[in-house]
């Protein structure tokens, strides 16, 4: 088994690097965007850090452009780094705390993702060993064993939704922080106790009856709908109600896009999940 550190250079990666440096099963990855000017630097740093802890390093660089959004930037880091995982038990390992859990549940729920919303950053691939650490925590950490980082400047450019709602988050209080992620890892459990049930009184299979979810309520079918697309798409609700309505009401034949790296295969008695790279279909 192979864990896949996805380190970007900044802090919070530094420091989960430097707490498994010594995993003889990690192996850093690094994704150059190539948004900004300085981003070389940035590789340069991690490859170095990498071999300082003899350890092995793998990199890709894009040609994203200053004007990338965030949403593209993340598609292609996270198809780099699930390009890596060659066995079932490989993981990647991401520097995520709990100020992004709770950044990205804020984040969820404005682009309207539903009560899931508040139950952010599962993905059966990917671990997050920092997810009970505060920023606080990882500065106390660098400090305590006087580690180098990168800065990346773009994390202070309110072009970014993330950089606004951190900015917001800023005039809460830390009791009203604690309790918003007190709820969100509440909100965590309760979605993987319903996963849970699901994959037991729904497995996945290769084909999925129509008739099954014309005759469930909305709210149920869009549970399973979302469960059968997952970890191969992340979609809104208002995304998942126009899927369930093209199961419930497209001729055969019809295809529904998910997004440009999938969609659903509308037959007469059932539909297919297809996600171009055959993973799913």
């Amino acid at each position: 088994m192979k864990k896949f550190l996805a380190v970007s250079g900044g802090i919070d990666s530094v420091v989960m690097l430097h707490l498994l440096r010594n995993d003889k099963d990690v192996v850093v990855l690094h994704f150059d965007h190539g948004i900004r000017s300085s981003s070389a630097e940035d590789c340069k740093f991690v490859e170095r850090l990498a071999h300082e802890y003899g350890l092995s390093f793998i990199s890709e660089k894009a040609k994203l452009g200053e004007n990338c959004s965030e949403e593209r930037a993340r598609a292609e880091r996270y198809k780099f780094f699930k390009a890596q995982l060659k066995d079932a038990d490989d993981k990647i390992y991401t520097a995520h705390h709990a100020n992004d859990m709770l950044e990205s549940a804020i984040i969820n729920l404005l682009r309207g993702t539903g009560w899931r919303g508040l139950a952010p950053l599962r993905d059966e691939q990917l671990c997050r060993p920092l997810l009970d650490w505060s920023k606080t925590d990882i500065y106390k950490y660098a400090t305590e064993h006087k580690l180098s980082f990168r800065l990346d400047q773009s994390n202070s450019d309110d072009k970014y939704l993330r950089n606004r709602v951190r900015e917001k988050l800023l005039e809460c209080s830390k009791e009203q922080k604690a309790a918003l992620i007190k709820l969100i890892v509440r909100q965590r459990e309760l979605a993987n106790q319903l996963d849970d049930i699901l994959s037991e009184a729904f497995p996945k299979q290769t084909q999925y009856s129509r008739e099954l979810f014309r005759k469930l309520d909305d709210d149920l079918a869009l549970e399973i709908m979302r469960f059968y697309l997952r970890p191969g798409f992340s979609l809104t609700r208002p995304q998942l109600e126009r899927a369930l309505m093209a199961v419930r009401t497209f001729d055969s034949g019809k295809r529904f896009s998910l997004s440009k790296d999938g969609f659903l295969l509308i037959k007469k008695y059932y539909f297919m999940i297809d996600a171009n790279r055959g993973e799913f279909a």
